[in-house]
Formats: structure tokens, sequence, C-alpha cells
């Protein structure tokens, strides 16, 4: 083991995943002048849409990585929010218009065409390199170096680097290397969720850009995605049931949610995708010279779109760490510092608020909940409370931190 406390100057960063956590954090240190590596098992990108809301504390990573315009000028940006019965009447919601012109609104884009949006940036970088192909196997470190053994086409191959940063997704080999297969504490929700890529006219029925209707059976979201028609609808499913079976039940399903209670020939389906959700958090985000971000380092459910905005802003923290040590700042306890503070972050806010979220859907009935929910009792305040409306829609800014606060320069001017 590393001590914590060692001096540790840093040139070379191998990244091991090529999802968004991980070309952003490659682009953040190829920005910064840092050698990075990215090797990633697949052959290219991973094309599922899979999530697609960044909240504003990612937004914020993503301006600063400069890669936010694009993101924008091919997503959109969602300023209205409400949480609805099943009938379509709105109980509460949020309206974040008057925040236009900053970076503290939702972006919206799917993560296949982010990642594409990271590539190009990052091919650009004469200090990265993206390796395909490249599957980790095993890994070790020492007092001076970390590594992976990968298997690739041509054979296997041993890399190294300063520091090792394990961005790949839920499964993370870096994960089960430091801790164990089994070793991922936390817990499996009962929901069982499917997200659906739908075309559908929500509009004409006065949907905002994120709908979430509150039932204890037909609980789901409805969410605008593209500037084209296409929404994620997202439900909930009887626990248990097979691929089959949801797939036979998803007609009967959307005719109970969906406005106007279309039969098959009046939505056009891209995609579903049936999945269980998990509240999981890594014992450590940093072990010597192996650091975990994103996925690799905690999940949760996607109500609220705490995963994935969670996961960018570890990105923005570790990078701040680690340009830290590039710059002599900071030595290697600042790395501490990133995985006590991130660990908390999900503990004391991702956790607790994502869970929050999924339960205000399916946990209360809808005719009461006004009366009951005091989020939603803020919400309607805030409807004639534009002052409250901007803390409650800047409120999830919290989720990051200002590492620069632990700089060497700022804690000895203290």
């Amino acid at each position: 083991m590393i001590a914590a406390t060692q001096i540790a100057p840093i040139q070379s960063v191998l990244i091991v995943g090529a999802g968004p956590a991980g070309l952003l954090l490659a682009l953040l240190l190829a920005q910064k002048g840092i050698e990075t590596h990215v090797v990633e098992s697949a052959k290219t990108l991973d094309n599922q849409p899979r999530a697609t809301h960044y909240g504003t504390p990612a937004v914020h990573e993503l301006a600063r990585a400069g890669v936010l315009d694009d993101i924008q000028n091919e997503g959109l940006i969602c300023r209205k929010f409400c949480w609805r019965k099943l009938d379509g009447e709105v109980i509460a919601g949020l309206d974040s218009t008057m925040l236009d012109g900053t970076m503290d609104q939702v972006t919206c884009l799917p993560l296949n065409h982010v990642s594409r949006i990271l590539l190009k940036h990052l091919t650009t970088k004469t200090t990265a390199e993206i390796s395909w192909n490249h599957k980790v196997v095993d890994i070790g470190q020492s007092e001076e170096k970390a590594w992976v053994d990968v298997e690739t086409l041509e054979g296997p191959q041993r890399l190294s680097a300063d520091y090792i940063v394990g961005c790949d997704g839920a499964r993370s080999i870096i994960r089960r290397k430091l801790f164990g297969d089994g070793d991922f504490p936390g817990h499996t929700l009962e929901e069982q969720i499917v997200a659906t890529n739908t075309y559908y006219d929500f509009d004409k029925f006065g949907y905002q850009d994120s709908n979430f209707i509150i039932h204890p059976e037909h609980w789901h979201m409805a969410a605008r995605i593209s500037n084209d028609g296409l929404w994620r609808v997202s439900y909930g499913e009887v626990a248990g049931l097979s691929h089959e079976e949801i797939l036979a039940r998803q007609p009967e399903k959307f005719k109970h949610i969906l406005p106007g209670k279309p039969g098959p020939g009046d939505y056009r389906l891209v995609n579903i995708s049936p999945y269980r959700v998990h509240q999981r958090l890594a014992r450590k985000m940093r072990v010597g010279r192996f650091l975990l971000a994103a996925d690799a380092a905690h999940l949760c459910n996607p109500f609220g779109g705490l995963g994935l905005t969670g996961g960018i802003v570890d990105v923005g923290g570790l990078f701040d760490c680690l340009a830290a040590m590039y710059d002599g700042k900071a030595d290697a306890t600042i790395l501490e510092d990133y995985s006590r503070i991130r660990r908390e972050k999900y503990l004391n806010m991702v956790d607790p608020m994502s869970l929050e979220n999924i339960r205000r859907l399916h946990s209360q009935d809808p005719e009461t909940a006004l009366e009951k929910d005091g989020f939603l009792q803020l919400c309607k305040k805030a409807e004639k409370d534009p002052e409250l409306a901007k803390v409650m829609l800047r409120s999830a800014n919290d989720l990051r931190y200002d590492f620069t606060k632990l700089y060497k320069e700022n804690l000895d001017s203290k």
C-alpha cells in the first residue's frame, strides 16, 4: 500500500473506460498537458442512448471542458418540470426559464451523442491516446507506478502510469480487483424499471419538458430528449417478470400511462430496455495509485439524473486534485480528500435524494401528495416566489466541492 502522505508528482494518468466519465476526465487532463491514455474493452463507443439528463453541477463541468456549446447545440435545455396525476393533472412544478442565459439549467442529450462529442474533442489533443479492444484482466501497483494487464488483439500487454482511474461502469474491473467481485456495499431496489425511447405527441396534451407521474401502480416519467419529438418514457414494472413478459406487457402498459391512451399504431417505440436499479457505494474511491469515479464508484436509481450528474461531478473534482498535484500545489493526500468528500456527497445527497425521488412516484396517494409531501409543497410555493424557485433550481450545485480550497497555497494562507 502506498502511503497517503507520499509527495507524488504526476506526469501520466491511465483511464479505464471510454464512457462519458472517462472521456471527460481524459479531455480535462489532456487540456492541462498531462499525458493521458484511455483503454476500452469494446471496439468503439457504446451506441446505446442510456442516460440523457445532465443536472446543473454537471453542466458546469461540461462547460469548463469546452464541450457544453456542442452538447446544447445538438441537444436541448430542459426548462420546465412537473409532477402529475395519472390523468395528467399537474400537482406542482418548477420553471427554470428565469435562469436562461446561465449554466444553472438542466441540459439533455442522449449519452451516446455526448460521448461522441467528447471523443471528437479528445482526438485533437496531442497529450491524449485512446486504445480500443483493450480488456483489463489484472492490476497492480508499487511505490512508483500503477499498472494494468490487458488482453488486446495483438496479445497481452502491461500498461503503466503514475495513477490509474477506473471509469469502467457498474461492473468495474478496477473496483472488483481492488475490493473483490461481491464487495459493492448497498442494495438493489425491488422496483423494476423499463426505459424506452418513444416518438409520441405529448405536446398536444400540454406535457412539459420533464413530467413525473405519481401513481402506486402506473408511476412513470416522460421527458423530452430531442428536438424532433423523441421522448424518454421510463416506468415501473412488476418485479420478477422475464424480458419477454415485459415486452409483451408494454403495449397495454403504454395504454394505461400515456396521455390519450394510445394503441401501438399511435406511437413509435425506438427501443426498450428493462433493468434493475441499485443504490451502492464503493468502500473507498482511492486505493494507493488507483482511483474510482462515476458508476465504477457508486450507483443510484435514474429518477432525478443524480447518477449521471454525480459521476460527472466526480470527474471535475478528481481533475482538480490531479491538476494540483501536476502543478505542485498539492501532494497525494488530496486524493484521500477526493475519496472522502465524494463519498460524503453520495451518502448525504445522492443516495437519500434519489431514493426520495423514486419513492415520491409510487409510495403515496396522488390525491393527497400535495398535502403530505414537503418537497411538492415547496414547488407549489415556488410557482409564485421566483427567489425560492431560483434557490431550489440551484440547490443541486451543492453536489460540487471546490477542491482548490485544499491546495497548499490556500491552506497556508489560513
